[in-house]
């Protein structure tokens, strides 16, 4: 995957390009220090990927994250975590909050790697049907069937999504959209653009985030007020 570096800190960039060049899968074509000589580069160059500050002075990366290819994935990078929900609206590959762990920076390109394999794919998933309480999934002239209840979380990125179950995942070429006007709102909550959660996996929440097991997804602020009045009634 080819990716460029936009970050206004000598430092930070310094060391996500050190991380970047551990990483065999990924092809670093040069780093900015704006927005803005970045917004140049992109002009005239293809980017897969692009590790994106947000807090940078003149154009910020939110600003800046609206105006790539769409087929160009972000991963956020910023010293500030109040920034997520602005990081899910974008449909990001992920949010990484510095100082960036080693591990956490891997977790996230792999993310990424996934993510592009499928677009540059011509022979993509799809959900094929949909009852009350299964879909079929299609995959390698395969359908697998996954039951709604065994479902974790849906999370949406472009024209992509992902079934988050327990013990596995599926990437299907669908949106979130649509895959929420399919399944119950019974179970099934939208809780920010990028995410639909299964409401009986939810084992606890705040005023900002969900927790499913292992997963923190945050709630966008469109979304608040619906979904603490439907969690209540659930109480």
């Amino acid at each position: 995957m080819k990716c460029i570096i936009v970050e206004d800190e000598p430092i930070a960039r310094k060391g996500i390009t050190k991380m970047v060049s551990a990483i065999s899968q990924l092809e670093l074509l040069d780093g900015f220090n704006s927005a803005e000589s970045a917004a140049i580069y992109l002009q005239n160059t293809e980017v897969d990927l692009i590790f994106l500050d947000i807090n940078m002075p003149r154009i910020n990366g939110i600003e800046f994250a609206r105006t790539i290819p769409k087929t160009t994935l972000v991963i956020f990078t910023t010293a500030y975590s109040q920034y997520a929900v602005d990081s899910y609206e974008l449909d990001a590959v992920d949010y990484l909050v510095k100082p960036i762990d080693t591990a956490r920076f891997r977790k996230a390109v792999d993310k990424a790697i996934a993510y592009h394999t499928l677009l540059m794919d011509e022979e993509n998933k799809s959900v094929e049907k949909v009852a009350d309480d299964y879909i079929f999934v299609k995959s390698d002239r395969r359908f697998y069937k996954v039951n709604l209840a065994d479902i974790l979380f849906i999370e949406g990125l472009k024209d992509y999504i992902i079934i988050q179950m327990e013990n596995s995942r599926i990437i299907t070429r669908m949106t979130i959209k649509n895959i929420y006007e399919w399944i119950s709102k019974e179970v099934f909550i939208r809780v920010n653009r990028s995410f639909i959660v299964n409401k009986d996996k939810i084992d606890s929440f705040d005023n900002n985030d969900i927790y499913i097991q292992k997963y923190e997804i945050a709630i966008g602020n469109v979304y608040r007020d619906e979904f603490f009045k439907t969690m209540m009634r659930c109480i």
